[in-house]
């Protein structure tokens, strides 16, 4: 090649082009399917190389690798291992709604699609489903196209009798763009399509009355408002969500169908690493149970029977692949080969006029063959007409061909049939049977003209094709419908085990929690003199409230203290208090739990837990404490609780009716024991005990010296006075109380 011959051009323009023919390539033959059949042309080329090696619906099965061998030798020249994919995905069940392939052998699992076996292993032939798109191949209704090195002919487009592409959906990354299209039910596509069929300018609301929406293969519910699928239908872009089918036997909950393409293990090993992060207490154990029979099925054991399954289905569903959403982007390449973004009335419509071309082409074909094959019979019936003087001409002419057409001015096509005719179809007999076959294909001829030259037969003729397939293949719906999901993650309080424990305060104001309820706090280590000050049993999921000697409370979630192993951690580390300030009760509990605050000036009331809930980390003002007053540790009232007992440094009891006290959610309180005021500013008397009792509750009162006496429920009725009283003494020898402890009637509790 001389200089002068070279094609000179700029870098960028040579980009350009390049880039421009690869990405219509890769739009036009790899990753978008035809609107007319729904297919991407791997996915034709392997249907066409299967029906040509005769793997029909009723035929034997053959290798895999001989399907793709044909595939790849003789119309798609690309690797094997791509081909086969292509392959396995129409055989899969799970992935596609009506499969084209019917695969014999491992062609994988929904746990793991790729785990197919090699397609030395595997055979395959065709489905009855994808009759639909080749049954009419060779019938005039389509275009060829020679093959990648021209030594054959191949298909354009296959001739679907039904919208494949609705059928069974498809995805594909192009450049620059994209497809997401899902399956949808065979019985409503028909229904809509016949509608569309009849009714030309109908809606797309009319035609959501016959596609509820999306249809899997397996039950799994989607999750769509009708105004969401309105919009996916009507633009012909949108979203929806599908989460898992599931139900409670016992203890258990199964999972019994898995949103489309959701791999088993990996939803198992999701919820498992929430477990191990004990982000899911209520959950004790996973297991995947599913077999060829259940094909799916997985089973979340739960602690108690007491857990709401449904909440918690509700985080799975939020936190896991039990739920997931999906695109819906219903880009095709058109009928003018051109990519293109369809509502469902579009591609309907579209689709129908690609069927109205396929059909009229089809019976364009068969009107040619009747009429050739009339052009014939005519002429054979012309030997039976003068049958001697036709053997006369055959036996004795030089050229019979040529004195047949001039003697019965027949065509060169009627000579050579009579030429053709064997001696035993010259009997009576075979007479008959030609001017039947005539009669027949006359009448063929005359409805194929009607059809042909009627636009109302022509959709008749669809319709009534349609409403065939429907009898043999629809269906019944898989995929139910509902509005909307509940998926919502747990909170860290919800994901907190509910186990008994018991919140100790120390003199120096150190916090620590200890499992269980069992536990004597006065046993536990403290650090150098420090020493038990307080302490509150309740659960681990439940606040805690300590109060401060100026009255304010503050407030912890139990589950966050540190552990009674160890000697714990000062509280100021934890809340925002004044300096020095002495920490005096801790509580536990639930909002609805009711809680005696009592100070050494003799004044209380009831609190409601909730009120005494803090949600600033510094704290609110709570009870309001006199000058030289202390708070008192918080005693919880017990449903059965009637009376409260009240003991002061001087040894005086009072015992009065619980319902006497008032009920606040901050301030001062009531005047609970009458203790002299001169008495309490000097510093002599002050209150030093509140305990709430039951009916027939005994009182066990320790002195400072150790010894204990239990006072009957006999003997506490001589203390019993109304509230704000000063009190009676106790005997002789138990006025210096250390503590009171409540022995109920039916269980002792301090």
């Amino acid at each position: 090649m001389t200089k002068e011959n070279l094609d000179k051009q700029s870098i960028k323009k040579y980009a350009e082009n390049a880039y421009l023919n690869y990405s219509m390539y890769v739009i036009l033959d790899r990753a978008l399917p035809n609107i007319g059949d729904g297919l991407k042309p791997v996915q034709r080329r392997i249907l066409y190389a299967m029906s040509e090696l005769g793997l029909n619906a009723s035929s034997k099965y053959k290798k895999s690798a001989r399907t793709v061998g044909d595939v790849i030798g003789k119309f798609h020249p690309h690797g094997d291992s791509a081909a086969y994919e292509a392959m396995v995905l129409m055989a899969q069940d799970f992935s596609f709604r009506y499969p084209f392939v019917d695969g014999q052998g491992n062609w994988g699992s929904q746990d793991d699609p790729k785990s197919f076996a090699a397609m030395r292993y595997t055979e395959s032939k065709l489905t009855k489903f994808s009759d639909l798109l080749i049954d009419e191949l060779k019938q005039g209704t389509v275009d060829w196209q020679p093959n990648f090195d021209g030594s054959l002919l191949e298909p354009v487009i296959f001739p679907a009798k039904v919208p494949s592409i609705l059928l069974n959906g498809t995805t594909g990354i192009a450049v620059g763009m994209a497809t997401d299209i899902p399956s949808h039910n065979m019985t409503e596509v028909i229904d809509a399509t016949i509608h569309v069929l009849e009714n030309p300018k109908t809606s797309v609301d009319q035609i959501l009355k016959y596609i509820k929406g999306p249809d899997f293969s397996n039950k799994a519910p989607i999750v769509a408002s009708p105004e969401e699928l309105n919009e996916m239908y009507s633009t012909g872009r949108g979203a929806f969500k599908m989460k898992c089918a599931w139900k409670k036997e016992g203890n258990d909950i199964i999972v019994t169908d898995l949103p489309h393409q959701t791999s088993g293990s990996k939803v198992l090993e999701q919820i498992s690493n929430q477990m191990i992060n004990k982000k899911l207490p209520m959950i004790v154990d996973l297991r995947d149970e599913g077999d060829h029979e259940e094909p799916t099925r997985l089973v979340i054991s739960l602690k108690s029977n007491r857990v709401n399954a449904e909440d918690l289905m509700n985080h799975l569903y939020a936190s896991t692949d039990l739920q997931k959403n999906y695109r819906g982007n219903f880009n095709l390449i058109s009928l003018k080969g051109s990519p293109k973004v369809y509502s469902i009335k579009d591609l309907l419509s579209d689709w129908i006029a690609f069927r109205k071309t396929t059909v009229t082409r089809k019976l364009e074909h068969r009107l040619d063959q009747v009429d050739d094959r009339l052009h014939i019979l005519e002429g054979l019936l012309i030997v039976y007409l003068d049958l001697d003087k036709v053997i006369k001409i055959i036996r004795q002419s030089d050229d019979p061909k040529k004195e047949l057409t001039k003697k019965f001015k027949i065509s060169d096509i009627q000579a050579n049939a009579i030429l053709e005719i064997k001696l035993r179809q010259l009997a009576k007999l075979e007479q008959i049977k030609l001017e039947e076959e005539r009669d027949v294909l006359k009448k063929e001829k005359k409805d194929l003209e009607k059809i042909l030259n009627s636009k109302a037969r022509l959709k008749t003729f669809i319709k009534n094709e349609l409403k065939e397939i429907k009898e043999n293949f629809g269906d019944e719906r898989n995929s139910t419908i509902i509005e909307s999901s509940s998926a919502k993650m747990f909170s860290e309080e919800d994901t907190i085990t509910s186990d008994p424990v018991t919140i100790v305060l120390s003199n120096a104001g150190w916090i620590r929690s200890a499992k269980g309820h069992e536990i004597d706090p006065s046993t536990l280590s403290y650090r150098g003199e420090d020493k038990l000050k307080d302490f509150s049993r309740g659960r681990n999921n439940q606040p805690c409230v300590f109060i401060d000697a100026l009255g304010k409370a503050y407030t912890l979630p139990a589950h966050t203290l540190p552990s009674a192993r160890g000697l714990g951690e000062p509280l100021t580390g934890r809340v925002t208090s004044s300096s020095g300030v002495e920490f005096m009760s801790v509580a536990i509990g639930k909002g609805e739990d009711r809680f005696l605050i009592a100070n050494s000036s003799g004044y209380g009331f009831l609190a409601n837990f909730e009120d005494m809930i803090s949600n600033k980390k510094t704290g609110k003002a709570f009870m309001k404490v006199p000058d030289g007053a202390e708070i008192l540790p918080c005693e919880k009232i017990m449903q059965d609780d009637k009376y409260i007992a009240a003991v002061t440094n001087f040894g005086k009891l009072l015992i009065f009716n619980l319902d006497e006290l008032t009920v606040l959610a901050k301030g001062k309180g009531t005047k609970i024991i009458n203790i002299p005021k001169k008495q309490f500013v000097e510093k002599k008397e002050r209150l030093i005990i509140v305990k709430p009792f039951s009916e027939g509750s005994k009182l066990d009162i320790q002195r400072d010296n150790g010894n204990i006496r239990a006072f009957s429920p006999k003997e506490l009725e001589g203390f019993k006075l109304e509230r704000a009283k000063r009190g009676r003494s106790l005997p002789q020898g138990y006025k210096r109380v250390l503590s009171i402890t409540v022995e109920r009637p039916e269980s002792t509790s301090s």
